[in-house]
């Protein structure tokens, strides 16, 4: 694990980049840190394309002290128009060469130790999935799930573009990433907090106010509910549900921190591409 000294610097977080759309990738273009030690985590769906997502790394990179990059579900899709057409494990082994080419830290790498006013904190990205078990109600298997999202027209891409080769399923991916990173975050020091970075939420709690909660079969894992009590976490950071806020789930911080798509943070009050601070806590963080 390596450290930082803290300082002025702050760990700030970003995810749902989408720079498909050219208002987002000018969000891009215009973030900066406040100080040269600023950290950045990315926690996933910066673009289907590789050649954008090189681009985007690369720029924050080139910016921040350090960038830690947590895979989403659209950087795994093998997108019809991504001359790049790797598939599954490949494609996401792919995605951790060109980071680590560009010096950014995967989930795959040593968790870094952020060092600040509050203390020493192991910051680690995860690369987890998900496996159906945030069913509708009503709802008692995948099947049924599946068969009630069809009916009413709210399914997730992945279908059709997340292909899990060689595994026989996204859910057996999902269920051996959680193995591994489970015994990752066992084996680090038991007095050493952790901010845990996943383009997911490892609770479904977020999930309760989705506007189309069958959505939520493509949010995570029941697996990981637990996760925020055993591995010491300060802070879970995620995306995916396009729905910026903070929540607080049995004392524990959960910070959704989605750029997510023009016409949605056109709707709101607050400036776009806006970096979360994660660490130090900021006024009313608890």
């Amino acid at each position: 694990m390596t450290s930082t000294a803290g300082g002025a610097a702050q760990l700030l977080a970003i995810s749902d980049l989408h720079i498909g759309y050219a208002e987002n990738r000018a969000l891009v273009e215009a973030m900066r840190p406040e100080s040269d030690e600023d950290w950045l985590l990315v926690a996933g769906d910066v673009s289907e394309s590789v050649s954008d997502i090189r681009w985007a790394l690369k720029t924050l990179a080139g910016r921040f002290r350090r960038v830690i990059w947590a895979p989403g579900n659209h950087e795994l899709w093998t997108h019809p128009k991504d001359p790049v057409t790797l598939r599954g494990v490949a494609r996401y082994e792919h995605l951790v060469a060109l980071c680590r080419d560009l010096g950014v830290t995967t989930p795959e790498d040593p968790y870094p130790v952020w060092e600040g006013p509050d203390g020493r904190v192991a910051v680690a990205p995860l690369f987890l999935l998900y496996d159906y078990s945030f069913l509708p109600a009503g709802c008692a298997t995948k099947e049924q799930g599946l068969e009630y999202a069809h009916g009413t027209g709210i399914v997730c891409n992945d279908e059709f573009l997340l292909h899990p080769d060689p595994y026989p399923s996204r859910e057996a991916w999902c269920r051996a990433r959680v193995a591994e990173t489970e015994r990752r975050l066992a084996a680090l020091p038991a007095d050493l907090p952790t901010v845990l970075v996943n383009h997911y939420p490892l609770d479904r709690h977020p999930c309760d106010v989705l506007w189309h909660p069958e959505f939520a079969m493509w949010c995570g894992t029941e697996l990981t509910a637990d996760w925020h009590r055993r591995f010491r976490v300060e802070t879970m950071v995620y995306g995916h549900l396009h729905i910026p806020r903070t929540t607080w789930h049995e004392g524990v911080r959960f910070e959704e921190v989605s750029v997510g798509y023009p016409r949605e943070w056109r709707k709101r009050p607050q400036p776009p591409g806006r970096l979360r601070r994660v660490l130090p806590k900021e006024v009313g963080d608890g």
